[in-house]
């Protein structure tokens, strides 16, 4: 689709205004732009006919403002300045600062008002601290949520009251605010810097980012690791946001570029190429919001500020609209004003029995009854993921070189028969696929003679098999090439159990020796064996600093040389707390015989009880005699309380009974 061009259709100057900041507010009759000694407020209404002005001493440039989007607060605005938040009352013409928000150690970089609490507030700052203020108490803030790294942007999800997503760097972190101890889900969205965030207005899970990376990116949070779609772009992207209409997605480059100052109007289901260009400005876009929509009008306006010091306003018709609009939801919609216009069936009432009886017996025509807008999103969804929407497609985009795997597949009868050989096993199953697959509706996996495999077996294939899918299904995705390939890695890690079992020469099949203790004991010191990435820990080393000095580390003095020189370093931290307990055996003990080795080398060195420090492997501590002789008291103590110690001088103690 080709790109439209149009100019602004309001062009208003503020050339000694000095603004970085603009917002619009709820009722779009006045924008406030923020400058660093006034605040100006304009009739977007009226915009040629003057404006008011609030003065503000400060030296701190405004770095976010925003009105309150809720009509009955509609007069008071929140601006950010360094640390602190002032808030702002407009009323009758004139305004005046309200109270001011102290808490942040660090510039604040984000605020934004709740959708749904008119009274709530949260901000964003450099100092790693998101705080949610109660303007009725401005002592504290009533929620703190603490991130490791300093967060950038902050947004109030606008379908969920309590949720709320928050930038730092290239992440993204979800917030519940009645959990603040830690984010819910945790998004590595970009590889540079997240320069905004917006949640999309019809969907609770949906957002957009757009960053330094030259791209947008849109999410469902619920799937953190993939995102939904990508818009690639030519320079990195300043702000991304969803329009209130349709499917549209407005977008701006970083200010500091000033290479392109026109804004690009998206549709969300065709990136391929902007659907209209917003061209005027003589400097980059600062802010861009959109106009409360007046009564009675279905035209949209676009409200923006830049660093030429002119205030525009766009018109956006129906028009421009419907280029931003879904063919298939317009004809879904006709379809839905169709529907409407037949005439309602007859009401009947049920007793809760027969209320019951109804909703077992017919419960495959209630799935029916689904909402046509929904089926329609999550096929178009697929669509443009690449996904099969029917069985039938599925079936023909199957993998059928899956190793040691054969597939019989039966569309019609939505089933198919799956035969998998691994050594001397056979596995024959039958898979049969519900009506309303993969819409939240899993298949059901049966064996079926030949199948060689004990019981145990199925019952842990049939498990892997059973999670497999429904994870698939609750995103509406295929799931059968996943279960072939989870049930193919399965089965050949139990026939390579059972070979390596059946070719250990050091097993003893009948012992009556309890088994050796496993890895599970020095869990409680390192947490677990899942750091063979972790190198071991180095004990001495330097490096130089910023300020020139070499700054180094090293041993103790009091210690010396535990081991020789060549005996080999441990691979992993995990390997350290395995040295120590017997579990691995040094070099020079791996030289003796191999039985030897299997019977003994499960016996600990030392008490389990004792600390495992780093070092110790390395070094072992030089006792001096005077250390020796007061650890030999002390345990004295422990083990004979009966007796009583009295110092004789130069270190001696006399022992005397009671």
């Amino acid at each position: 689709m080709a790109a439209r061009w149009s100019s602004e259709n309001v062009v208003v100057e503020f050339r000694d205004s000095q603004a970085t900041a603009m917002s619009v507010d709820c009722l779009g009759q006045h924008a406030v732009l923020s400058g660093r000694r006034f605040l100006y407020i304009v009739n977007l209404d009226a915009p040629f006919e003057g404006h008011r002005k609030i003065s503000r001493q400060s030296k701190w440039d405004i770095g976010a403002v925003q009105w309150n989007p809720h009509d009955s607060f509609a007069h008071y605005f929140a601006a950010s300045s360094n640390q602190r938040i002032d808030l702002y009352k407009w009323k009758d013409g004139s305004g005046e600062v309200g109270t001011t928000l102290q808490g942040h150690t660090r510039v604040i970089s984000d605020l934004d008002w709740a959708v749904f609490e008119p009274d709530l507030l949260v901000t964003s700052s450099v100092d790693t601290y998101i705080y949610i203020w109660d303007i009725k108490d401005t002592r504290k803030p009533t929620v703190a949520l603490s991130a490791v790294a300093g967060a950038s942007q902050v947004k109030w999800n606008k379908k969920n009251a309590n949720c709320l997503a928050t930038s730092h760097d290239g992440d993204v972190r979800i917030w519940d605010k009645r959990k603040p101890s830690t984010a819910v889900e945790y998004l590595a969205a970009h590889l540079s810097k997240i320069h905004g965030l917006d949640w999309h207005p019809d969907s609770e899970h949906i957002l957009a980012t757009s960053s330094q990376d030259n791209s947008v990116k849109f999410w469902d949070y619920r799937q953190p690791r993939k995102y939904l779609n990508i818009l690639p772009c030519q320079v990195p992207v300043w702000k991304a946001r969803y329009t209130p209409f349709s499917n549209g997605l407005v977008t701006v480059m970083v200010p500091q570029l000033r290479r392109e100052n026109s804004l690009l109007l998206w549709n969300v289901f065709d990136l391929n190429t902007p659907v209209h260009t917003f061209v005027g400005h003589d400097d980059v876009v600062l802010e861009f919001q959109w106009r409360k929509q007046k009564e009675g009008s279905k035209d949209y306006q676009l409200v923006t500020w830049s660093r030429d010091q002119t205030l525009r306003m766009w018109r956006v018709d129906s028009q421009m609209q419907r280029l931003c609009a879904n063919d298939i939801l317009d004809g879904v919609d006709e379809f839905i004003e169709s529907i409407s216009l037949l005439p309602e069936p007859e009401k009947t009432f049920h007793t809760p029995d027969t209320d019951h009886q109804h909703n077992s017996s017919h419960g495959e025509e209630e799935v029916l009854k689904e909402d046509p807008l929904s089926n329609v999103l999550e096929e178009k969804k697929s669509d443009q993921l690449g996904l099969p929407q029917t069985l039938q497609q599925e079936f023909s985009l199957i993998n059928v070189q899956i190793r040691n795997v054969n597939v019989e597949m039966d569309a019609a009868d939505r089933s198919c028969t799956v035969s998998v050989h691994c050594s001397n096993h056979r596995v024959k199953m039958l898979v049969k696929f519900p009506a309303q697959y993969p819409n939240n509706a899993a298949p059901s996996f049966q064996f079926i003679n030949p199948t060689t495999i004990t019981s145990t077996m199925k019952a842990k294939l049939l498990k892997i098999l059973k999670d497999t899918s429904l994870q698939k299904v609750k995103r509406n995705q295929s799931c059968l090439e996943p279960c072939l390939r989870q049930l193919v890695s399965c089965l050949e890690s139990f026939v390579n159990q059972e070979d390596s079992a059946s070719s250990n020469p050091f097993a003893l099949p009948n012992s009556v020796t309890p088994p050796l203790p496993t890895f599970a004991r020095v869990t409680t010191a390192y947490g677990s064996y899942q750091d063979a990435n972790i190198p071991f820990p180095r004990t001495s080393g330097a490096r130089f600093c910023g300020a020139g000095y070499l700054v180094y580390f090293t041993r103790p003095m009091t210690m010396h040389r535990a081991v020789s020189p060549t005996e080999p370093t441990p691979r992993s931290l995990s390997a350290l707390s395995a040295y120590h307990t017997g579990l691995i055996a040094p070099m020079k003990i791996r030289t003796e015989a191999p039985g030897n080795l299997r019977l003994y080398s499960g016996s600990p060195t030392r008490s389990e009880k004792e600390q495992v420090s780093i070092s110790s492997f390395y070094y072992k501590e030089r006792m001096s005699p005077r250390s020796a002789r007061r650890r030999w008291s002390i345990q004295a103590i422990n083990d004979f309380p009966s007796l009583l110690m009295k110092s004789v001088g130069k270190g001696h103690f006399l022992l005397m009974g009671h």
